[in-house]
Formats: C-alpha cells, sequence, structure tokens
C-alpha cells in the first residue's frame, strides 16, 4: 500500500512552497525554495496522475448499478485497472530517496590504467565518448585540465559537464573501463586488452566543503608541449596541494586565475566526494545493492571492438552496437543502469 499520510504531506508542502514563490519570497531564499519546489513537482505530478485514476475507478464502479451505463463502467474499470499497476511503480519510484547531489553538475576525470600506449589512446576516446553524449543532451563541456601522451591519447582529463540532472545520469559511469581491440601500435593483428578509470564526481558549493587558505599550497608553474593542452610562455599552469590529504589537482588553460578557480572547483568536488564515499561507507548494506556505488576498482563495463559488442558486467547489459555507443549514444546503458538500481532499492524498502 502507498502511505497515504506521506502523499498528502508532499502534496501540502508543494502547496506552500508554490505559493511562497507566488508571493515574492526573500531574495535570500528563492534559490532553496526554487530548488525544493522543482524537485518536488515530478513528485506531485505522479501523485496527480494516480489521484485521477483512483478517482476514475470510484466513479466507474459508482455506475455499475445504472443498467444503461454498466456496461461502458465495466470497460473503464477493466481499462483503469490495467493502468494502476504501472502508475503506483512509477510514484513507488517517484517517493525514492533522492541522492542530494543528482541535479547538480559533474566534474568527470578520466584516465589511462594497465596497457600503456593504447590504454592512453583508449582514455582519449573516452573523453571523446563523454564529450559527444554532453553535446547530444544540450549539456556544456568545459575541459579544466587535459594531459595527452605523445601518440594524441590521454595520460590524464579533467572535465565539467554543466546540464539539468547530469550528475544523476553519469554517476554511474564511474570505475574501470575495459577495452578489447587491436591496438593501432600492433603490426600483428594481435587483439590486446587494456583499461582506463573514469570517476564522476558531483560538483561541490562552497557551503559543502570549507577549505582553509592554510590547508593549501597553490604553485604556479609553465604548461609543457606534447603533455600539456597548451604551450604557453607565461607561467600561468595552477597545481593546488591539499596538505591534509596530499591530494594535488591541476589546471594549465591560458588564464592563471582561471586556472585557480578550475583547481578549486575540482579540488572541492574530490573533497566532497570523501566526505560522500564516508557516508556510504556507513551505509554498506545498501551501498552493495545499487549500481552507482562509485568504487572505481571495480570493473564496470567491456568494449569489444572486433565483435562491436559493449558488455556492462554489473547488469550483465550486452549491447552489439559499439560505434553508436562511442560517438555518445549512452541513454540505452544508462537507462538500464538508472532502473537497475531504482529496482534494488524499491526491493530494499520492502
Amino acid at each position: 500500500m502507498l502511505p497515504q499520510d506521506r502523499l498528502a504531506q508532499i502534496v501540502q508542502r508543494f502547496e506552500f512552497l508554490e505559493a511562497r514563490l507566488n508571493a515574492g519570497a526573500a531574495p535570500d531564499q528563492i534559490a532553496r525554495i526554487s530548488r525544493e519546489y522543482a524537485d518536488l513537482k515530478p513528485v506531485v505530478e505522479q501523485i496527480a496522475r494516480w489521484r485521477a485514476v483512483q478517482e476514475g475507478l470510484a466513479e466507474a464502479e459508482a455506475m455499475l448499478d445504472d443498467p444503461e451505463m454498466r456496461n461502458l463502467a465495466a470497460d473503464e474499470i477493466r481499462r483503469l485497472r490495467e493502468d494502476m499497476p504501472a502508475l503506483e511503480q512509477a510514484l513507488r519510484i517517484a517517493l525514492l530517496p533522492r541522492d542530494a547531489a543528482d541535479a547538480r553538475p559533474a566534474i568527470i576525470e578520466i584516465r589511462p590504467g594497465t596497457g600503456g600506449d593504447e590504454a592512453a589512446l583508449f582514455a582519449g576516446d573516452l573523453l571523446a565518448m563523454y564529450r559527444r553524449h554532453a553535446e547530444q543532451q544540450g549539456w556544456t563541456f568545459q575541459m579544466l585540465d587535459l594531459t595527452e601522451s605523445d601518440l594524441g591519447g590521454v595520460k590524464e582529463a579533467v572535465a565539467r559537464i554543466q546540464g539539468e540532472g547530469v550528475f544523476a545520469r553519469l554517476k554511474y559511469e564511474s570505475g574501470v573501463h575495459r577495452v578489447q581491440r587491436v591496438p593501432e601500435t600492433e603490426s600483428g593483428g594481435r587483439i590486446h586488452t587494456s583499461a582506463a578509470t573514469v570517476a564522476v564526481l558531483p560538483e561541490a558549493e562552497d557551503v559543502d566543503i570549507d577549505i582553509p587558505a592554510g590547508d593549501i599550497r597553490i604553485d604556479t608553474m609553465r604548461a609543457s608541449g606534447a603533455g600539456g593542452q597548451h604551450v604557453n610562455t607565461t607561467d600561468s599552469a595552477v597545481r593546488i596541494t591539499h596538505l591534509p590529504t596530499g591530494i594535488v589537482v591541476t589546471s594549465s588553460e591560458k588564464s592563471q586565475h582561471q586556472n585557480r578557480a578550475n583547481a578549486m572547483a575540482v579540488l572541492r568536488a574530490r573533497l566532497y566526494d570523501m566526505e560522500r564515499s564516508r557516508a556510504d561507507a556507513e551505509r554498506a548494506a545498501d551501498r552493495k545493492s545499487q549500481v552507482g556505488s562509485g568504487d572505481r576498482s571495480e570493473r564496470i563495463r567491456t568494449y569489444n571492438f572486433p565483435q562491436g559488442r559493449m558488455t556492462d558486467h554489473r547488469i550483465n547489459l550486452t549491447l552489439y552496437a559499439l560505434d553508436r555507443i562511442m560517438a555518445g549514444d549512452l541513454g540505452d546503458i544508462i537507462d538500464a543502469l538508472t532502473a537497475h538500481d531504482q529496482a534494488a532499492r524499491l526491493a530494499a524498502q520492502e
């Protein structure tokens, strides 16, 4: 049974927030109220759909006593009862607790793993895949730091992706991505296996993470040629070291001021992710049932180029559409991972 009291409380809260916005909330409260209002709106719309079917059923059942309307009422009852299970499931999913970070922009970090030059080339392919996916979604993709290999691969890439629900859609991408293909550097035609690691972090706000000035050391340096994104004649690249944790972040765009801001954004995201991971560890039992655990040592996916196949090992999903996937079409994969995670969380509540 659906929790009627909770449904009523959600609708009441939504109507209160709507009234506050219409009356003109205080400037310092508008952002918070608008965010909560936007979060509740799809839930309230789902409640309204479910209630409309419930009311339709009650009206149709009342017409069964009318001989002239009985057949019409029976057909309507049958139709509405067929619709009810899907509506109830959709409402249960809408009522699941939301990750507070779902609506945030994401910081994505890509690094080669085992496999040498081929791993760096594959890391570059993944970077291009996520860039294309962001373009398809209408998101903004901004490179924060890029270190390339001599063969044109990626030694390290850090980017910010902004748009609606970015972290909610990309958070399942964290982990080890494995590739099986014949490397461009292989003359014998043998298939090699290599890997790259992807980390997707929710972007943190200043209020989330307080970083005292004494906890960081900021160094400026000159971006190098093949190993850097730009060849600069000034010391514009920035490296920030977080002394308590030893985390080091860099940014090598053309503006030193922008580099400092970019590096601080990445540092905040990493520290915020550490806090979230600590909280997740305390809910270890729940975490095991979720595909978005963020364990970046876990092999999550294999891209087999000779067979044109992608396999996501967490949900045993195999798609023979590798060209389309590498071109940025990740919708089927992300939808399947989201549905799996929702089903696991619903089952955990029973």
